[in-house]
């Protein structure tokens, strides 16, 4: 009898996963303008079949096959889910904490240069800060070392917005800052900086086996420095390059045709149209945030908000980064990058396939072709207008909770009530 119970549940339980397995795994969204960022280009209203965490078809028209969950986009756009092309997310928390900040860095006895140093082992899953991005339509994020007095910012890596921030790509690139304050770091000028940038980099190269532990080493990098940046070197590992300046921008250049196995992306880049022409040529790829159009500082002189339109037209690859854990707000960025001379498409691309492809992870996400990962973004309007919003978020497939802290502290307080007085509190809009 026991037995027979047994197996009753177990059918039961069998059956409850099997029904619940089949509504996440196979989802056709319908109905929608579809923004695939492939070849189909722009479906007016287009059909995204969803199987087992992929994409499996996208088509015109509105037909669905038997056993998918039908969900209604009439009205809506559809896109794929953001790139951030460069956060802190997961690393930090509450930046006036220091046991929640793995966003800045020191040197060691393991990393004198900073290029060894792994983001992965730092990743936060559980950061609220994860929660506020991805309801904002942002479903992947490149992450790594914002603060350091290092040369190097450490190996980011390539995360999923999903409640276990799934890596998606480690070691994913390197980040090196030659700009003004840099220099002030390391010798208190760029004749120094780039020397050393130099000299470390030849010290990688001419050592062709890296020194063991037992061995006697007095290099510049540390033994660990050595084995990461052997990935930039043999091209497999970009480094990203930021600079303002247009003159610190021809370094770089200079520094590409010394090095040509490289891959080198600018970030950051307040007067990379200055240089536009020279970047195109060297296929040199920008993350760039639209919105610095003032000169901060002597750097920054040349700041305008057509730095991404100038970029696009001399055939530069555009993506919108902040460097910051508030990468929500870079559609909002992108649309006012459009409305300065950056046509909607590189607009969205800047957003969705150009970090993907900037990043090495444009196989997996960037864009809504078959085999990718079913990263999707249901939009009540235009995702480049601030007044319109992403209503349904799917991650692998998986429709998210669209909540973050900020949501429930939201809807707490707009509930809130003294009872007491029998008053409605003043958090509540009067009737």
């Amino acid at each position: 009898m026991k037995r027979l119970l047994s197996l009753a549940i177990a059918t039961a339980l069998s059956s409850t996963v099997m029904s619940t397995s089949v509504l996440a795994e196979n989802i056709a969204i319908v109905g929608g303008k579809v923004i695939t960022q492939t070849k189909q280009g722009t479906l007016e209203s287009g059909t995204v079949l969803i199987k087992d965490g992929a994409i499996e078809k996208v088509s015109s028209g509105t037909d669905v096959p038997s056993g998918y969950t039908k969900v209604d986009a009439s009205g809506k756009v559809v896109t794929p889910g953001f790139v951030g092309a460069l956060t802190s997310l997961g690393l930090v928390e509450v930046a006036s904490w220091a046991g929640e900040v793995d966003s800045s860095a020191s040197s060691t006895k393991v990393s004198t240069t900073g290029a060894a140093l792994d983001v992965t082992y730092a990743i936060n899953p559980d950061s609220t800060l994860i929660d506020v991005s991805r309801i904002e339509g942002v479903t992947s994020a490149a992450t790594t070392i914002a603060n350091t007095d290092l040369m190097f910012h450490g190996q980011g890596a390539v995360i999923g917005l999903d409640d276990d921030a799934d890596i998606l790509k480690d070691k994913a690139f390197m980040v090196v800052n030659m700009d003004g304050a840099s220099a002030d770091s390391h010798g208190g000028s760029r004749a120094v900086l780039w020397v050393t940038l130099e000299a470390l980099i030849d010290e990688v190269a001419s050592t062709k086996k890296i020194p063991s532990l037992t061995s006697g080493w007095d290099g510049m990098n540390a033994r660990a420095d050595i084995k990461a940046l052997k990935g930039v070197l043999k091209g497999d590992i970009p480094l990203f390059i930021e600079a303002d300046r247009a003159a610190d921008i021809r370094q770089v250049l200079a520094f590409k045709k010394r090095h040509p196995d490289i891959r080198i992306v600018l970030l950051h880049g307040v007067e990379a149209w200055r240089v536009a022409d020279q970047l195109a040529k060297a296929n040199i790829p920008v993350i760039l945030d639209p919105q610095l159009n003032l000169p901060g500082n002597f750097e920054q002189l040349g700041a305008t908000l057509h730095n991404a339109e100038r970029l696009e037209k001399a055939g530069v690859k555009v993506a919108i980064g902040m460097e910051t854990h508030n990468i929500r707000l870079a559609a909002q960025h992108a649309g006012n990058a459009v409305a300065n001379g950056l046509s909607y498409e590189g607009g969205i691309a800047s957003l969705t396939s150009v970090p993907a492809m900037i990043l090495g992870v444009d196989d997996q996400v960037g864009s809504l072709a078959p085999g990718k990962r079913a990263d999707v973004v249901i939009w009540s309007g235009d995702p480049l207008e601030v007044t319109e919003a992403a209503e349904q978020v799917y991650i692998e497939g998986e429709a998210i909770e669209m909540s973050s802290r900020q949501t429930k502290l939201r809807d707490r307080y707009m509930a809130l009530k003294d009872v007491s007085a029998g008053k409605t509190s003043h958090y509540v809009k009067p009737q």
